[in-house]
């Protein structure tokens, strides 16, 4: 469950948060990845956006860049490279949705695509923190804690921040579930922490 905060209490809680040491040296996990998850109000996407900006700038100053990986530019970016966005857009009306789905999701398959995508992004800059984003934009083709899954073994030497617009659940008899636009209970995922209740 997030903290009530205000926008600007949640900005300042984000930042600080993120810039101590504790968190970057991953303190306090036991031998759990560094997945840590941002949930936030759907209907504050457009706020959560300018606010990730502010806090990318803000974290740049106190030398902690960030490596954002928005999943909706990225897939976009990989379509293009296989000559596939242009073909997609043209035949997205005249297709059925449940085809439509079954082509990006393999096409954008995370262990064979994304994964390997997002690691050479990791090559490239030099990052202490990453932020994915982007994840409402990208369902149902790609699915959150697919991402989170795949990911595991290709991003655990730094924290790794998911943005995700809906609500990231603990419950004792269900387990934990990332509840997208607050009406998706069925995903799954075990191993991230939440942002807001992680205490090291």
């Amino acid at each position: 469950m997030r903290k009530k905060l205000s926008r600007r209490e949640r900005l300042e809680y984000l930042l600080n948060k993120m810039s101590s040491q504790e968190f970057l040296n991953k303190e306090g996990l036991g031998n759990e990845v560094p997945f840590f998850i941002c949930d936030f109000e759907p209907s504050e996407k457009f706020e959560m956006q300018d606010d990730i900006e502010l806090l990318k700038a803000n974290l740049k100053k106190v030398a902690v860049p960030v490596l954002d990986i928005n999943l909706y530019d990225l897939t976009k970016e990989l379509l293009n490279k296989r000559n596939l966005w242009k073909k997609v857009i043209q035949r997205e009306e005249k297709m059925k949705k449940a085809k439509l789905l079954e082509t990006l999701q393999n096409i954008l398959d995370p262990e064979r695509y994304l994964i390997p995508a997002i690691a050479e992004k990791m090559k490239e800059k030099a990052f202490r923190i990453m932020f994915l984003t982007g994840i409402g934009e990208v369902f149902p083709y790609i699915r959150s804690h697919n991402i989170l899954n795949n990911l595991q073994s290709t991003a655990k030497e730094r924290p790794t921040v998911m943005f995700f617009p809906g609500e990231y659940r603990y419950s004792i008899t269900e387990g934990t579930s990332l509840d997208l636009f607050g009406r998706l209970h069925n995903d799954r995922y075990y191993r991230a922490f939440n942002i807001y209740t992680f205490e090291r």
